[in-house]
């Protein structure tokens, strides 16, 4: 098997900028959309503003009702009622101001609610399309990938770098245009009211503008590693969870809890370093807008007491201490807004970095095909299920030649590693002819699963061949190729579904009378009549509900639904007690009958009777013959029959 390694190592941005903007391309569909959700926050914003500022003729019309001779300002299509100088004009005044800010308030209601709405939509639908793409490009990813990435880490992709993307466009991004807004707009009213208080609050943002720059430049680079660290964490704990018969088993718990601590210690430091800059945000920008405030307060009562009419700055000091409210908001939640924005690009990254990798690459032109074969051996191709195949081979000068799927494998000094310099198999030449028994046995890690994943192309060979029915598979379209092979493999794996439904994934195709022949075919048929709903019964989670031994046999059903020309068994009795495998004995050999067989077995009773068995040392067969010529051979395979050497 391939070495296990780190092949997508989780690391900070390297491009920020192009990460950025591939995130916000998966917003385009959306425009118009987005456009409308920028209007209403901008909408909702403004209201929030002008309902603000009509507590300035508000204040005024209060101070002038207890002061008959104040002149009212504020708003000039009203205030020919405060200047009647009646009581009654003057709450009439009051009360259009008041009625005012509520049909505001209204407004900017309406706009929150379509804003909320248009943005749920437009967040689910760009998280669905990012998910779709990824899991899509994982299909056609090579087995390399899933061989040195750990489940944990994968499934990071999917859910905390995935999560925070969305965190970023439902919440960030609109909050990020709110607050702008606010900020732009807040200014501007400041401004035209009075200009002199305005200056206390340029310096006041001046100084937040720094803290934010300081406090979210430590913020990002933190960020960044804890997302890190959270794969990182994530991939340890499925490892764990997997294993944990295994952990127990060896008495391996203390030393798990030992590296669970060392790992989930290293998150909750680098944690800690960025939720603390990202948490003190929120007490520092308080404490200056309390400073503020009190300065506002003090500096406006100094400008007021200078002024002909000191009542004319009641509302418009009230106003500013509401602003400078308002105004600390909104930078405390762009600084929270770019600390989500980090952590958004570096989830984008790492989910793009996945996106990215190269498919698994598939220049074959050799297809599949349904065959009529007639007495004179001559193939035509069919639309319709024949129960034969023939391989359809078209030439470069437009001809096409049909070769009969019979299951006929070569390999041709084949020479393979996983790793450039690290060679798992030398010089291998082996065959198997149409309906032959091949079996090979050696020591873990001599070459054998590494023979059965060059059959399927899971990997390719880059020196030497392999030929199927004489043709070399790298010219086989991969799909066609494993479509006309069937793996069982020593881990099975069912999926959440009926027995029925696991049966025919072998074969999407199958009628329930196939499934059940083939399952009978296995021997699992008695066994999956005693089930509380036989076929339909349901199985979850990898089929936890039967026995290691059960889940083989529905996985040996499973390859027997598929009728294939070739068969790998990759110990596939290993976990099978004897008296189970004596009764599907029967059933493996109706099943390997015609069909080109190749096993890999330690239990070497399996494969007596195979018609050629291959002893691996090092990548290199040493010996080859049936059982009766290696035991006269007496050399490896006769010291691990008679227990002279045992099989590590």
């Amino acid at each position: 098997m391939p070495p296990r390694n780190k092949y997508m190592a989780a690391q900070r941005p390297k491009n920020f900028k192009g990460t950025f903007a591939r995130l916000l391309g998966y917003l385009k569909p959306y425009r118009g959309r987005m456009v409308a959700v920028f209007l209403c926050v901008a909408l909702q914003s403004l209201t929030n503003i002008i309902a603000t500022s009509l507590l300035q003729p508000l204040l005024n019309g209060l101070a002038a009702s207890a002061q008959s001779d104040v002149t009212l300002t504020g708003l000039k299509f009203i205030d020919k009622y405060a200047l009647t100088g009646e009581t009654s004009d003057k709450f009439i005044y009051l009360g259009a101001v008041i009625g005012l800010m509520a049909a505001i308030y209204v407004v900017g209601l309406a706009a929150n609610y379509i804003f909320n709405r248009l943005q749920v939509a437009i967040s689910t639908s760009t998280i669905k399309k990012l998910r779709d793409d990824l899991f899509t490009h994982m299909q056609s990813l090579p087995i390399r990938v899933f061989d040195t990435t750990t489940h944990g880490e994968l499934m990071s992709r999917y859910t905390n770098d995935i999560d925070m993307m969305n965190e970023f466009i439902a919440r960030a991004l609109p909050q990020f245009v709110s607050s702008f807004i606010t900020i732009v707009g807040v200014f501007v009213v400041m401004f035209i009211k009075s200009w002199e208080l305005s200056l206390v609050m340029v310096g006041m943002l001046i100084i937040m503008g720094f803290i934010v720059k300081f406090i979210g430049g430590r913020s990002k680079r933190n960020f960044v590693a804890q997302q890190a660290a959270v794969g990182k964490l994530n991939g340890y704990i499925e490892e764990m969870t997997e294993g944990q018969k295994v952990v127990k088993a060896f008495n391996h718990e203390a030393k798990a809890i030992e590296e669970f601590d060392k790992i989930n210690g290293h998150w909750a430091t680098v944690s800690a370093r960025a939720n603390s800059y990202a948490n003190i945000m929120g007490p520092i920008m308080n404490n200056i807008s309390h400073f503020f405030y009190a300065g506002i307060a003090i500096f406006g009562a100094l400008i007021a007491s200078q002024a002909d009419n000191p009542l004319d700055y009641v509302g418009i000091i009230a106003v500013f201490l509401l602003y400078i409210r308002n105004i600390t908001m909104p930078i405390q939640q762009i600084s929270q807004q770019i600390n989500l924005l980090f952590m958004a690009v570096a989830g984008g990254e790492r989910v793009f970095a996945l996106m990215d990798t190269p498919s698994e690459v598939d220049d074959g032109y050799v297809t599949l095909v349904n065959a009529n074969i007639d007495d004179s051996g001559n193939i035509t191709e069919s639309d319709c299920r024949t129960g034969h195949w023939a391989w359809k081979h078209p030439h470069a000068d437009g001809t096409v030649t049909y070769t009969e799927l019979k299951g006929d494998v070569r390999f041709e000094d084949v020479t393979f590693g996983y790793e450039e310099n690290k060679t798992v198999l030398h010089d291998v030449s082996l065959y198997a002819h149409p309906g032959q028994k091949i079996a090979f046995v050696g020591s873990t890690g001599a070459g054998k699963t590494t023979i059965t994943n060059l059959i399927n192309r899971f990997y390719d060979v880059p020196d030497g061949k392999i030929r199927y029915d004489g043709i070399n598979i790298n010219k086989i379209k991969k799909a066609d190729l494993r479509r006309s092979l069937a793996m069982v493999l020593q881990d099975t794996h069912l999926f959440t579904g009926t027995v029925m439904d696991n049966i025919r994934y072998g074969r999407l195709d199958a009628t329930d009378e196939e499934c059940i022949a083939a399952a009978k075919s296995a021997n699992a048929h008695q066994f999956i009549k005693h089930l509380p709903e036989g076929y339909n019964t349901m199985l979850t989670r990898d089929g936890e509900n039967l026995s290691q031994g059960q889940r083989q046999l529905i996985a040996i059903a499973r390859a027997a639904v598929a009728d294939p020309p070739v068969l790998i068994l990759d110990e596939a009795t290993s976990s099978i007690d004897t008296r189970t495998e004596w009764l599907i004995e029967k059933g493996m050999d109706a099943l390997m009958e015609g069909r080109t067989t190749f096993v890999i077995a330690h239990r070497l009773s399996t494969v007596r009777n195979s018609d050629a068995i291959m002893v691996l040392e090092h990548g290199v067969i040493i010996e080859r013959g049936n059982h009766d010529d290696l035991i006269a051979q007496k050399g490896k395979y006769y010291q691990l029959y008679t227990g002279m050497f045992e099989l590590s």
